[in-house]
């Protein structure tokens, strides 16, 4: 089940306005009274969209935005504004905002956005699943065979291989068909692909 949308506007109309407007197209919306009662709940929140009224009292939405990059929290954001201000645009942008849109906000631009923000939620949850089964895989090796994977990953050759790790190359090919059973490959591009998927993984 998809989570709701996060609203986080001051304005209590606007809010009831957006989550009426929403509702119509089948988009549930959670709404917050400012950044603080957001950042109270968001421990709880699965993530999701989040609209973001740029002007709010005690912390802005740039701001918030700003807190929730830095921690890492890289939920798609709509900024919404009133006032059209250009370099607030840049840096809602520069901050990884997916649409920054002017008040009153046009209907369709803004579900176009949630539409947008969905899709890269839903590639993101896709690319972390993967991930996960990546280092899944891996975890099965042994600290023999990572050290073999590594050495593949770098480029070695089997003889290289055996001349690295003080063995014979008979037991680096032994290493290399175990890899390929575990991980269900034995090309090397592939164990590449996945030994660099794993390392990077946060």
């Amino acid at each position: 089940m998809t989570a709701p949308v996060y609203l986080v506007d001051d304005d209590a109309a606007v809010r009831d306005a957006l989550s009426l407007l929403l509702s119509t197209v089948g988009i549930d919306v959670r709404t917050f009274a400012g950044p603080e009662d957001f950042l109270s709940a968001l421990p709880k929140l699965d993530p999701s969209c989040l609209i973001l009224d740029i002007r709010m009292p005690a912390i802005s939405g740039l701001k918030l935005q700003e807190r929730l990059t830095a921690s890492g929290v890289a939920w798609p954001t709509v900024v919404i504004s009133g006032h059209g201000d250009i370099e607030a645009c840049r840096k809602a942008f520069r901050n990884g905002a997916i649409d920054f849109l002017s008040k009153p906000v046009d209907e369709q631009d803004l579900i176009d956005a949630i539409q947008k923000g969905q899709a890269a939620l839903g590639r993101a949850a896709e690319a972390d699943a993967e991930r996960r089964e990546t280092i899944a895989l891996l975890a099965g090796l042994t600290p023999r065979e990572r050290e073999v994977l590594s050495l593949v990953a770098r480029g070695f050759a089997t003889r290289d291989i055996a001349g690295a790790l003080d063995v014979s190359p008979r037991t680096v090919e032994s290493h290399r068909a175990a890899i390929g059973t575990k991980l269900g490959t034995t090309s090397p591009a592939e164990m590449t692909r996945l030994w660099i998927e794993a390392e990077s993984a946060p």
